[in-house]
């Protein structure tokens, strides 16, 4: 049986976040849809963070998914997706507690990732 492979979209990568609590996991979760991502065409890409991933329960990973989302259209010069303009943090998320993450995270995060209010480095990003 050939089974083809498919990438993860944002919608199941926000299912798997849903209700979890073990942080680990969930980071590599997102370290997996970013790698899947980068594999893929340019043509199939804005397929995997176009259509809006159901909330995850959590305000703060629903803000990573939209900046995610956002920072990914920008860099295939692309508006963001119409659902993640409401997905905005009122208090910044820094999801290292390590100080020297905090500031290099305060540096480098994307401007998608500042307008959501969420602080991660774009080097964490790139090293997923």
């Amino acid at each position: 049986m050939n089974v083809a492979y498919e990438a993860m979209k944002m919608t199941g990568l926000a299912g798997h976040l849903t209700g979890r609590s073990d942080e680990r996991s969930n980071w590599k979760y997102v370290w997996e849809f970013l790698g899947e991502y980068r594999w893929e065409p340019v043509e199939r890409k804005p397929q995997l963070f176009k259509e809006e991933p159901p909330s995850t329960g959590d305000e703060q990973w629903d803000a990573l998914l939209a900046a995610m989302a956002e920072h990914l259209a920008a860099q295939l010069d692309l508006a963001p997706p119409e659902w993640s303009r409401s997905r905005v943090l009122r208090t910044p998320w820094f999801p290292s507690s390590l100080p020297s993450k905090r500031m290099e995270a305060l540096v480098w995060a994307p401007a998608a990732f500042r307008k959501h209010g969420v602080y991660l480095s774009v080097r964490d990003l790139e090293a997923a």
